[in-house]
């Protein structure tokens, strides 16, 4: 299941464990289940950002968990979340 992670400041859905800096999330599945088992990659995915201590550890545009090669905005995700609607 992909997620995709906008940076937010006025209303994330979650931190990121190491600077506090803020997401919303956009789902490929709608099921609760399956969103609480993929949550654990994008805590993962967030502290992974911070590993080469880059001044700016997050993607300052919006990025996909699993990483995507296409363009964020046509992810699965994206579409199936309501990112853009």
């Amino acid at each position: 299941m992909q997620v995709l992670c906008t940076p937010s400041e006025k209303s994330p859905d979650i931190y990121c464990p190491v600077c506090f800096k803020g997401f919303r999330l956009f789902w490929e599945r709608t099921s609760s289940v399956d969103r609480l088992a993929k949550l654990p990659d994008v805590y993962d995915e967030l502290r992974e950002h911070h590993a080469d201590q880059a001044l700016v550890a997050h993607p300052e545009s919006p990025f996909t968990v699993p990483d995507w090669s296409g363009a964020p905005q046509f992810s699965g995700a994206a579409l199936l979340g309501g990112a853009w609607s």
